[in-house]
C-alpha cells in the first residue's frame, strides 16, 4: 500500500477533475437557480419565497409584514444565499412595471421605472398578492412532490401546483452556464383560453392557439410591431420582436406639434430614456426638439416633447425610435426545465407542459380527497355497526376491566379495525340520541356519494379535464383584465410591404453638409433657358445642396461615399420635406462615420445578376462590379471598392454590361471607352485607369453613353452645351482623351458631365447658395466641342455664387402659369412653384 493510499489521498487526473466539477456546478445553476420549470414557471428563489410566506401566514387577507422577516425565513430555512438576492428578487415580484400579474403585495418604497432602488428591507412591508395564492392552492393535499431544503432539516414543494399557467403569464429571464431564457409576459386570459383551447383540441397548430393567444403582453404596455417574430418565437421557441413606445402627436393653436409618449417598451428605463433624448437634441444629432420634459404621475406616464414649427413630428419620431430606447428588440427565448432538464419549447408544448400537470395536480388531489372520505367513511361504519348493536357494546364496554380490553372485544365481537373500535369509544353519549344518529347515517350516505364521484374521476380523463377547464374560467373570471400592449403593423410591416405604400417619382437632395430629404417631382414647373430660378432648399448660409435625384418611393438608394463605402436606404424611408426646408441629418437616416460623405446616390430596382456598377475615381481609377454583390449591405455599411491613397470615389453608375463610358476632367478632357475594357472584380478590388491626368487636373463626372445620345457639359459659371456622341471617338481606356470644352476664365471649370437625349429631358441646376432653376434640354444649344458653351442660369456676383450640382430629370406635363416678363429678360419667363412651401419667407421666389 502506498503512502497516499495510506493517508486517504487519491490521485485524479486535474483536467478530469475540472471538467467534472465545472459541469456540476454548471448543471447546479440550470437547475437550482437560474432556470424556471415549465409547470408553475417559477426559479427555486421565487418559489422559496412565496413557500416562506405562506408558511407565516402572509396571505392576502392578513396584514403586511416586514420584508426582512420574510427574507429571514428564506434565507434561514430553504435559499443559502445573500440577503439581498432573496429581497431584490421579492422587490421585482411586487413592481408592477416588471410583472404583468405581481405575486408579491407590496407596502412602501419597492422602486419606480425610472430605476429608482427599493427601500432597504427593514423598511417595506410584503404580504402575498391574491393571485399568488393560486400558484399554492391545493398545496396541502398531496397535489406535489415535497424535497428536503439544504440542510435536510425542513421541507420544501419541489413545484408549485400553480393553478394558472404562470411560466407565460408572467414570463421569466434568467442567464445560466451556457444558456438563457427569456420568456415574456402574456395576457392571463389569452393563455387560459390557449390551454383550453389543447385541451379540447390536443391536435390544435400554433397558428390555431395564436388566435387565443395574439402574443406578449407588457405590464407597460407599449407597441409589438408585426407578427412575424412573433410567430417565429412561438413556432421554434426563438424569436425577436420589435417593441416600440405609444405616443401621440397633438397641434398647439400656434401651429406648433408636440410629441406626447404615454407608454414606453418593456424594460426600459424611463430617466435614462429622456437622459438620452436631451442628450441627442444637445448634440444636434436630432434637431427640433425645444422643450422636454416628464409629467408622468400616479395616474400615468406621460414624457411631453415641444417641436419647432417647421419640424414634422413624424420624421422625428422615426429618429427617435432609431436612436434610443423609445423602439427595442425583445429577444423571445422559450427555455425552460422539462423534468429537470433544460428544453427549448414552442408555445404549444409550453401550454401542453401545463395542462400535464394540472392533470396530475388534480388527479393527486382527487387521490388524497378520496383517501380522506375513505378514511372517514370507514369509520362511521363502525359507528352505524356500533349503534345498530348499541345493547351489546355498552354491555361489552360496561364489563370490560380496562379500555384494551373493550377495543380488543369490540374487534373481536363485531369484526371492526382497530380505529373503528377505537372511535367508538371515544364517541360520546350524545351521539346515541336519534337526531345525532340520523346525522351519521347522512354523512355516511353522502360520503359514499362523494367516494364513487372521485372514482368516477380517476377512471375517466375527460372529468379531469372538465375539472381543470372549470377551475380555469374561475380565476379567468375573478382576475382577468384588458390587454395592454397592442400589437400593430403600422409602421413597420407596412414599411415592408411596398404593395400598401404608393409608388410615386420624387427628387432626392442631399446638401454638402448633410441634410437629406425627399419631395414629389412635380414641385418644381419647367422654365426656360437664362431665367433666375426659384429658391429650391433652405440652406444654412455655409451650406449647399451636392445632390438631386429623380426616383421612385419603391427604389433602392445606394449610396456610396468618397470613402468607397456603400449604404441603402429605400426611396419611401427618406423623409419627406417642404420645399424650402433643409431636411433631415444624413448621419440620423445612414451609419455614416466621421469625414465620410455621400458623392453617388443611385437608385436599383432589383438587383440583378446580369446588370453591373461602374466605377471612377477622381485620380480616374475605373472599376465594374456586379450589382448582386451589393444586395445584401449592412446597417454599417459595406466597402464598395477598395480605394488607393489620396483617392476618392467620385461617380457610380448602372450598366447592363455592354454601354460605352465616358470620363470627363475639369479641365475639360473627355475619353471614351467600352465598358467591357474594364474587366469585372470583385466588390472590394481597387480597380485599373480608366484615364490618364495631368499633374493639376482630376476627374469630375463619369456617364454611360449611348450612339444616339448628346454629351452635355455644365462649367462652374453656370455656362454648358451640348455636343453629337459622334465628336467623341471610341478609344482604349487608360488614355489621356481629347477636348470637349474650352476652359476660360469666363465660363470657369468644368463640373458636370452629362449624357441626354434632348427629348422629355429637364436640366436642374443648383446654385452654392440654394437656388434652383429646372429647364428644357432641348432648349440649350448644340456646338462642337471645341466651344466654351452657352449661358445657362444668371448668377449673382458674389464669389461664393456658383453651379454646384447638375441633375437630369424626366419631363413632367403640367399647366404653366403665365406671369408679366421683363422686357430685358430676353423673352425669359419665370413660373411659379407647384407645391407651396412650408416657409412662406424662405419661399418667396426672386425675379431679375
Amino acid at each position: 500500500m502506498s503512502e497516499n493510499e495510506r493517508s486517504g489521498v487519491k490521485e485524479i487526473n486535474i483536467s478530469t477533475e475540472m471538467r467534472t466539477s465545472f459541469l456540476d456546478y454548471a448543471m447546479s445553476v440550470i437547475v437550482s437557480r437560474a432556470l424556471p420549470d415549465v409547470r408553475d414557471g417559477l426559479k427555486p428563489v421565487h418559489r422559496r419565497i412565496l413557500y416562506a410566506m405562506n408558511d407565516l401566514g402572509m396571505t392576502s387577507d392578513k396584514p403586511f409584514k416586514k420584508s426582512a422577516r420574510i427574507v429571514g425565513e428564506v434565507i434561514g430555512k430553504y435559499h443559502p444565499h445573500g440577503d439581498s438576492a432573496v429581497y431584490e428578487t421579492m422587490v421585482r415580484m411586487a413592481q408592477p412595471f416588471n410583472y404583468r400579474y405581481m405575486l408579491v403585495d407590496g407596502h412602501g418604497n419597492f422602486g419606480s421605472v425610472d430605476g429608482d432602488q427599493a427601500a432597504a428591507m427593514r423598511y417595506t412591508e410584503a404580504r402575498m398578492s391574491k393571485i399568488s395564492m393560486e400558484l399554492l392552492r391545493d398545496l396541502n393535499k398531496d397535489t406535489v412532490n415535497f424535497q428536503d431544503n439544504y440542510d435536510g432539516s425542513e421541507r420544501e414543494p419541489a413545484v408549485m401546483p400553480a393553478r394558472f399557467p404562470n411560466l407565460l403569464v408572467n414570463g421569466s429571464s434568467g442567464i445560466a452556464v451556457g444558456m438563457a431564457t427569456n420568456i415574456p409576459p402574456h395576457q392571463l386570459g389569452e393563455v387560459i383560453d390557449g390551454v383550453l383551447a389543447i385541451s379540447k383540441n390536443p391536435e390544435i397548430t400554433i397558428p390555431e392557439l395564436m388566435e387565443y393567444i395574439p402574443g406578449p403582453d407588457f405590464p407597460t404596455a407599449g407597441l409589438i410591431l408585426g407578427r412575424s417574430g412573433i410567430r417565429k418565437a412561438y413556432e421554434t421557441g426563438k424569436g425577436s420582436i420589435i417593441q416600440r413606445a405609444k405616443v401621440e402627436i397633438e397641434e398647439k393653436p400656434n401651429g406648433k406639434q408636440v410629441i406626447i409618449v404615454k407608454e414606453i417598451p418593456y424594460q426600459v428605463n424611463k430617466a435614462r430614456l429622456i437622459e438620452k433624448i436631451a442628450e441627442l437634441a444637445r448634440d444636434k444629432k436630432i434637431e427640433g426638439i425645444t422643450d422636454l420634459r416628464d409629467e408622468s404621475d400616479r395616474n400615468g406616464m406621460r414624457i411631453v416633447m415641444e417641436l419647432r414649427k417647421d419640424v414634422n413630428a413624424n420624421v422625428l419620431l422615426n429618429n427617435l425610435y432609431k436612436h434610443t430606447a423609445m423602439q427595442t428588440t425583445f429577444g423571445i427565448n422559450l427555455l425552460a426545465l422539462v423534468d429537470g432538464q433544460p428544453k427549448v419549447l414552442n408555445l404549444k408544448q409550453c401550454l401542453k407542459y401545463y395542462l400535464e400537470h394540472q392533470q396530475v395536480v388534480i388527479r393527486r388531489r382527487t387521490e388524497f380527497e378520496l383517501r380522506k372520505a375513505e378514511a372517514r367513511a370507514h369509520i362511521l361504519e363502525g359507528l352505524r355497526i356500533a349503534l345498530d348493536n348499541l345493547d351489546a357494546v355498552i354491555s361489552l364496554i360496561r364489563n370490560s376491566q380496562t379500555t384494551d380490553i373493550a377495543r380488543d372485544g369490540l374487534m373481536t365481537q363485531f369484526s371492526l379495525s382497530e380505529k373503528q373500535a377505537q372511535a367508538i369509544l371515544d364517541m360520546r353519549l350524545q351521539r346515541l340520541t336519534g337526531l345525532e344518529r340520523e346525522k351519521i347515517e347522512d354523512e355516511y350516505q353522502a360520503l359514499m356519494a362523494i367516494i364513487a364521484e372521485y372514482k368516477a374521476i380517476l377512471a375517466d380523463e375527460e372529468k379531469v379535464l372538465e375539472i381543470i377547464r372549470e377551475e380555469l374560467l374561475e380565476i379567468k373570471e375573478r382576475f382577468n383584465d384588458k390587454r395592454r400592449t397592442e400589437i400593430t403593423l403600422a409602421g413597420f410591416e407596412s414599411l415592408e410591404d411596398e404593395d400598401l405604400i404608393p409608388e410615386e417619382n420624387i427628387i432626392v437632395t442631399l446638401t454638402h453638409n448633410g441634410y437629406i430629404k425627399r419631395l414629389p417631382a412635380t414641385t418644381y414647373r419647367s422654365q426656360k433657358r437664362g431665367g433666375r430660378g426659384i429658391q429650391g432648399m433652405g440652406t444654412n448660409t455655409d451650406d449647399f445642396v451636392g445632390h438631386l435625384l429623380t426616383t421612385s418611393t419603391h427604389d433602392t438608394l445606394l449610396f456610396f461615399t468618397n470613402k468607397g463605402k456603400v449604404y441603402r436606404s429605400k426611396g419611401y424611408e427618406i423623409p419627406e420635406y417642404g420645399r424650402t426646408a433643409k431636411g433631415l441629418p444624413l448621419i440620423n437616416l445612414l451609419e455614416v462615420d466621421k469625414g465620410e460623405w455621400v458623392n453617388a446616390i443611385i437608385p436599383v430596382k432589383e438587383f440583378a445578376d446580369d446588370w453591373y456598377l461602374f466605377f471612377t475615381t477622381r485620380h480616374g481609377v475605373s472599376k465594374r462590379t456586379p450589382l448582386s454583390s451589393f444586395a445584401n449591405i449592412r446597417n454599417n455599411g459595406l466597402i464598395a471598392l477598395g480605394l488607393r491613397e489620396d483617392d476618392e470615389l467620385i461617380s457610380v453608375r448602372l450598366t447592363n454590361g455592354d454601354k460605352q463610358i465616358i470620363i470627363g476632367t475639369k479641365s475639360g478632357m473627355m475619353i471614351r471607352f467600352p465598358e467591357t475594357d474594364v474587366r469585372t472584380m470583385g466588390r472590394t478590388a481597387a480597380g485599373v485607369k480608366g484615364i490618364s491626368l495631368r499633374s493639376d487636373d482630376e476627374v469630375v463626372g463619369m456617364e454611360i453613353l449611348e450612339d444616339d445620345e448628346e454629351v452635355l457639359i455644365v462649367t462652374k459659371n453656370g455656362y454648358g452645351k451640348r455636343t453629337s456622341a459622334e465628336e467623341y471617338r471610341i478609344q482604349s481606356r487608360g488614355g489621356k482623351g481629347i477636348k470637349t470644352c474650352n476652359v476660360t476664365e469666363k465660363n470657369g471649370e468644368l463640373i458636370a458631365v452629362k449624357t441626354v437625349t434632348g427629348e422629355d429631358e429637364d436640366l436642374m441646376l443648383i446654385t452654392a447658395a440654394g437656388v434652383l432653376i429646372r429647364m428644357e434640354v432641348e432648349g440649350i444649344s448644340k456646338t462642337g466641342r471645341n466651344t466654351q458653351g452657352v449661358k445657362l442660369i444668371r448668377l449673382e456676383s458674389a464669389d461664393n455664387e456658383y453651379v454646384s450640382t447638375v441633375a437630369i430629370v424626366g419631363r413632367e406635363e403640367e399647366e404653366e402659369i403665365d406671369i408679366e416678363q421683363d422686357p430685358t429678360a430676353d423673352q425669359e419667363t419665370v413660373s411659379e412653384p407647384t407645391v407651396e412651401s412650408e416657409n412662406e419667407e424662405a419661399g418667396k421666389e426672386t425675379e431679375e
